[in-house]
Parts: structure tokens; C-alpha cells; sequence
């Protein structure tokens, strides 16, 4: 009987993991560039069209309440490939789609997909690690996330420029399918026996989310990841409209705009993996955190007086997803850290509050709007809140487990 088995070196395992999580933002991301050609193709709003980008967070932080403790339940293989298989159905039909309502309804079920690969990945992240090694990997890990989405928009682009908005879901399509035959030969059951242990039956597996909601600390450490993807979703759902419409720039410049912040998210990450082991991932937090929050600051005064143009604001989003590499990958592990018996569920609920307050911020600039100021004072109050959190979150006990 075929038996699949992770891949034995780092890199294989980095890039396995990467992919899996990756998946969701590249759905999210790749068709930035053509929200306005969206618009117009389906005779709507910009408030219907950045509803297709929160819907996939919708159904994306719903998958993942369901998913996790599934995942803890039954294996973490069978979730993904059936995900995955959802991913790619709701893909074909928005090819098809001849309206914004059915494009938000199949983005939803998207979302719900995406999710299981996830979910799965950060569950089988904390059944292999834990502690400062859990968040090296995930910094790791980092360079793959952040890559794939930064080249999104640009595929978006090139494939739009081939006929239609419509071919990035073709690609999508046969990405889920390509990452489902990688799932199926890869990804084994890794649930230690500590968690099989915890969830012998779905009722306890989903009773799991009382136990972590009584943890405050978990909770705190949980709530930040969400809070620094807002920050960054902030400048991501405002960015096709301040790049091509604000300042009147095209395609292939919001696409380099946007890949070029997103290299910054990426070397932050990178140089959070080779700090973590030299100092605690609180500590890395208490740094990173003012520094961002200094930024968005910055970045709102700035926009009510008009300073710095394009590449102003382009300076101070790049400095500000610089730090925020180092913020979602030390929260994580801090967080994670602390329920190994269920860390399905733990992951599902780390997971669910960072889409959910993604959500809820594209909900906000919806109604306010996605100018500079809009944008960098939201910013300016989830870092706030992030760093708050901190402050009160008390110590961390470094794990020693691998």
C-alpha cells in the first residue's frame, strides 16, 4: 500500500509547507491588478468587487473552524486533498461566472478550500516543532509565502493581458490540481500521539476551542498575527486603486509596486529566522511592533499634508512590511507553543481570528474609503492594538521539544 512520506531534507519540507499556506493569498492576490477590468466586465461597484476579496477571507476563516479540529480528529491528509478539490471546482466556475453575486459566492467556497491546506500546514508545522524552532521554520517558511504572492499580481497580469481577468482562475485551477498530486505523495499523517490522544472524537475535537479561548495568553499571542495581516491587507485591498487610480500609474507598475513591497515582507521574515534563536521571539516583537507602528504613524501625518507622492508611500509601506515579517511568525510560535495536544484547532483558531480581522478591515475601507489616509489610519490602530497586547502578554518559555 502506498504510503506518502514528507520530504527528508529542510528545503523540501520548507517548500511543501510554503505551497500549502502560500495557496490562499496567491488566490487573493492574483487578480489585484484587474479589479478595475472586473468592475467594469461585471457592471458593478468597487464595494461589490473588494467583496469578492473578503468573501474568500470569509470562507477562509470559516474552513479553518471546521478543519482544524477535523484535522486533529481524523489525520491531516484527507482535509487538504479534499480542499484542494474544492479549491479547484469553485476556480472553474468563477471562469464562467456572468455575475458579481455568483463571483462572491464561488470566491467564498474558494476561500473554504484554501483553508484546509492552511490549516493543515501550521498543524503539521507544531506537530514537528515547537518554540523558537517553530517560529525559524516558520520565518523559513516566509520566503515561499511571500514570494508567491508577490509574483501573483504580475501572473495576473500577463494572463489578463492574454485575453481576460477570468484566465488567472484557469491558472489557479490547474495550481490546485498540480498541488493536490504534491499533497498526495508528500503528506502523511504527522498527529502526534499526544494529539490522537486528546480528539477520540469530534466532540472533544471541537471542544478544544473552550480550552483555548479560557487562555488568555493564547489568545493575546493568537489575536496578533491577525492584527499585523490587517496592517498589511490594509495596503493590499487599497493598493490597485491608489497605484492605477490615484495616481494614474499601469498594470505592469502597480505589479512591480507591489512585488517590490512585498520583497521587504519577505527579508524581514528572513532576518527574524536568523534572530530567533539569539533572542526571544517576545523580545523580537517589542522591537518590531514600535517600529512599524512609528511608520503608520508617519505614513497617516504624512498623507494629511501631502508629502511624498507615490514613492513616498511606497517607502513607508515597504518599511512597514519589512518589520511586520518579524511580527506573524513569533506571535505564532508563542502562541502555538502552548497547546500541543490540540494544535489543529489551535492553528484553526489562529488562523480564523487573522482572516477575520482581514476581513473586517476590507469591510472598513470599503465604507470609508482606500485613499492614503483611510488606509495608514487603520494601520496606525491594529498595530497599536498588536503592541498593547504585547506589552501585557507576560514571558515566554523557551520549548526545548524539536
Amino acid at each position: 500500500m502506498f504510503q506518502p512520506v514528507l520530504p527528508r531534507s529542510q528545503t523540501g519540507l520548507i517548500i511543501l509547507l510554503g505551497s500549502m499556506t502560500a495557496l490562499g493569498a496567491v488566490a487573493g492576490d492574483i487578480y489585484l491588478p484587474s479589479l478595475p477590468e472586473v468592475m467594469s466586465d461585471l457592471t458593478t461597484s468597487r464595494q461589490w468587487v473588494q467583496a469578492t476579496i473578503t468573501a474568500t477571507m470569509l470562507g477562509g476563516a470559516a474552513g479553518q473552524l471546521v478543519i482544524g479540529p477535523i484535522s486533529d480528529r481524523f489525520g491531516r491528509r484527507q482535509p487538504v486533498l479534499v480542499g484542494l478539490a474544492l479549491h479547484v471546482v469553485a476556480s472553474i466556475g468563477i471562469i464562467f461566472t456572468p455575475s458579481i453575486a455568483l463571483l462572491i459566492g464561488l470566491r467564498f467556497l474558494q476561500g473554504i478550500g484554501n483553508a484546509a491546506a492552511g490549516v493543515v500546514a501550521m498543524a503539521i508545522i507544531r506537530d514537528l516543532r515547537s518554540g523558537s524552532k517553530a517560529a525559524k521554520l516558520l520565518s523559513q517558511l516566509m520566503l515561499v509565502i511571500g514570494v508567491a504572492p508577490l509574483l501573483a499580481p504580475t501572473v495576473g497580469t500577463l494572463l489578463a493581458g492574454l485575453g481576460t481577468w477570468r484566465y488567472a482562475f484557469v491558472f489557479l485551477a490547474v495550481v490546485g490540481m498540480a498541488l493536490g498530486g504534491f499533497v498526495w505523495a508528500k503528506v502523511p499523517d504527522t498527529r502526534t500521539e499526544e494529539v490522537k490522544r486528546a480528539a477520540t472524537g469530534l466532540g472533544p475535537a471541537f471542544r478544544a476551542y473552550g480550552r483555548l479561548a479560557r487562555d488568555a495568553r493564547f489568545m493575546g499571542y493568537g489575536l496578533i498575527p491577525g492584527l499585523a495581516q490587517s496592517a498589511m491587507m490594509a495596503w493590499v485591498i487599497s493598493s490597485p486603486f491608489l497605484v492605477r487610480v490615484e495616481y494614474g500609474q499601469s498594470p505592469a507598475v502597480f505589479s512591480l509596486v507591489f512585488a517590490l513591497c512585498g520583497a521587504f515582507l519577505v527579508a524581514g521574515a528572513q532576518l527574524n529566522a536568523a534572530l530567533v534563536y539569539r533572542f526571544n521571539p517576545k523580545n523580537l516583537l517589542l522591537v518590531a511592533l514600535p517600529v512599524e507602528l512609528g511608520i503608520a504613524v508617519a505614513g497617516l501625518l504624512f498623507s494629511f499634508v501631502g508629502w511624498g507622492g507615490l514613492w513616498g508611500m511606497v517607502g513607508g509601506i515597504a518599511g512597514l512590511l519589512f518589520m511586520n515579517g518579524m511580527v506573524p511568525a513569533n506571535s505564532s510560535a508563542l502562541a502555538l507553543s502552548r497547546h500541543g495536544e490540540a494544535s489543529g484547532a489551535a492553528s484553526a483558531l489562529i488562523g480564523t481570528v487573522q482572516l477575520g480581522f482581514t476581513a473586517l478591515v476590507m469591510f472598513t475601507l470599503s465604507i470609508l474609503g482606500d485613499s492614503q489616509r483611510e488606509m495608514a489610519s487603520v494601520q496606525a490602530v491594529v498595530l497599536a492594538i498588536a503592541l498593547i497586547i504585547v506589552l501585557a502578554g507576560g514571558g515566554y518559555r523557551r520549548q526545548t521539544k524539536a
